[in-house]
């Protein structure tokens, strides 16, 4: 009944994915903690989960801070080039993960492996908020050239508390989170990977609620100029589509 825009389906997409991912992790550990190993399938169905939810999440986070549906409709070669250096990170980022899983933490490649891992987990952290500083920016010099002061302000309002959202949530899942792990005793390790779930839930929901599909929405609604220039940059996309 309310109007819904394409992200909010892949942000849809993308809790079922985190789902499915914890449901065969914990599927996982469970027969570790009664046949003391655990049993391939079910590891496998992790990690293809894990590598789908790590590039949706990441597509996402691009697409919402790109303002894509929210403040535009059309990406520009900034963000397409966001997208061709995020999502090759972010796979390799997973499956350096998933080797570090599987590897002795004795091992050489133990130690080789987490060194990238955090290294691109940390650059494409650092590429998503680009997006976001240039969403910003957009919105504030609208604010000040046409008539439609007060709408993009408040999106400007909605954009920067993502950002905000975006940096907490990289802090505390990349850099405190890792500290907890190096400095609690061995017996409470558990608790990194429970803040690190606990963060990233409190993300989620944040994230649903504010960019929510809601009817009587102050972010989302249209003033008679703004069907007006959707009309007009719809037809200068079509001219350049046909144009020879």
């Amino acid at each position: 009944r309310h109007p819904v825009y394409k992200i909010h389906y892949l942000m849809g997409i993308l809790v079922y994915l985190k789902s499915l991912s914890l449901m065969f992790h914990g599927i996982n550990y469970h027969f570790i903690q009664t046949k003391g190993e655990h049993v391939a399938a079910w590891a496998i169905l992790y990690y293809v989960a894990h590598l789908m939810k790590g590039a949706v999440l990441f597509i996402t986070i691009v697409l919402v801070g790109t303002g894509w549906t929210f403040i535009k409709h059309i990406l520009s070669e900034k963000d397409k080039k966001i997208f061709m250096i995020v999502i090759p990170l972010q796979v390799l980022a997973n499956v350096a993960k998933i080797i570090i899983e599987e590897s002795e933490e004795g091992a050489v490649e133990f130690h080789t492996w987490r060194d990238i891992f955090i290294l691109v987990d940390l650059l494409c952290c650092g590429a998503i908020l680009f997006p976001v500083v240039w969403s910003i920016r957009h919105l504030q010099e609208a604010s000040h050239t046409d008539g439609k002061a007060a709408i993009n302000l408040r999106k400007l309002k909605l954009f920067r508390h993502f950002y905000i959202m975006i940096v907490c949530y990289i802090y505390f899942t990349r850099i405190i989170v890792y500290l907890l792990k190096i400095t609690v005793p061995f017996q409470y390790e558990w608790l990194d990977e429970m803040f690190h779930e606990m963060a990233t839930y409190v993300f989620f929901v944040m994230t649903g609620y504010k960019f929510r599909p809601a009817s009587a929405n102050p972010y989302f609604q249209l003033t008679p100029d703004d069907d007006d220039d959707d009309d007009a940059e719809m037809d200068v996309v079509y001219v350049y589509m046909v144009a020879p």
